[in-house]
């Protein structure tokens, strides 16, 4: 299978899990804050992580000679997931996710200088494609700025620097490496943020299974994400993720009774075609060209 194609599939897989994770992060909003959101995904993380370290004999994989690339990939995800799980509470869904794409433009305009990666003006099209695609399906109030807004469009700028670090690492170090250090490090940041006033609350019996549903969702999302990001450059994958918009705009819909008219589908298309583009030059023939 040609690597674009197989970095799609991987970045589905993505697209489900973060979808999965936004509706559960709003359902235990209620009793817990991002703090411990993050804390207890971490504590699921490690566990599943570890326990597939064990199993697959892979401890070895585990590398320390990239730890500083890794203390800044995880610091920074760190606080564009606290600031992504605050917005998710307080504004829809399909804006927070819309203002949370605005990473792309940071990530193509900034890949060539972090990641040595080639500009092509296929490429930026598709970018600019999925952000008009975005604008349309959102279509953010600017007049009416708040803290909702504020934090989803903080939390693109950290997420972008998290994939260009984390494709950065994928040079030299496996996917096992990269979710041991993201899940360890981000439990201690979890707890010492968590525990800083001597106050954690604990998940009950309904809020139980929506954490769990979060780190599992969580860690699946990196897991898809970084083998997408091993296969094919950043400037490729990432213009995919678009597709998570229109999902979770129809998500918001259903479950939350969230207002979806004609032009989340009109921006949905013009994401799509992107995309499309995208991945059809990136995979046809380079033979008499």
């Amino acid at each position: 299978m040609n690597p674009v194609l197989k970095a799609a599939l991987w970045m589905s897989g993505s697209i489900a899990s973060f979808s999965t994770m936004a509706v559960a992060g709003r359902e235990v909003a209620h009793q817990l804050d991002t703090f411990e959101i993050m804390m207890y995904r971490s504590v699921v993380g490690v566990v599943i992580v570890c326990a597939l370290l064990s199993m697959t004999g892979h401890w070895r994989s585990i590398q320390t000679q990239r730890i500083g690339t890794h203390l800044l990939r995880n610091a920074a995800h760190f606080t564009g997931q606290n600031l992504w799980f605050y917005a998710v509470t307080v504004i829809p869904l399909a804006q927070v996710f819309a203002l949370e794409f605005t990473s792309p433009i940071w990530v193509i305009v900034l890949s060539p200088l972090i990641l040595g990666e080639k500009l092509t003006p296929v490429r930026a099209l598709a970018a600019v494609l999925g952000f008009i695609g975005i604008l349309i399906v959102a279509r953010p109030d600017m007049a009416g700025i708040n803290a909702g807004l504020i934090t989803a469009a903080s939390s693109a700028i950290f997420f972008a620097l998290t994939i260009m670090l984390t494709k950065k690492l994928t040079r030299n170090e496996g996917i096992g490496s990269i979710l041991f250090w993201l899940t360890s490090m981000q439990l201690v940041m979890g707890l010492v943020m968590a525990g800083y006033d001597g106050d954690i609350t604990l998940p009950d019996a309904n809020t139980g299974p929506w954490v769990f549903l979060i780190g599992c969702a969580g860690l699946l999302a990196h897991y898809c994400l970084t083998n997408a990001l091993s296969i094919a450059p950043a400037t490729v994958v990432v213009p995919i993720d678009f597709i998570r918009l229109p999902t979770i705009a129809v998500i918001g819909m259903l479950v939350y009774g969230e207002v979806v008219d004609i032009w989340v589908f009109v921006g949905a298309l013009i994401i799509f075609g992107g995309n499309y583009l995208n991945i059809w030059v990136e995979t046809r023939p380079k033979d008499g060209l």
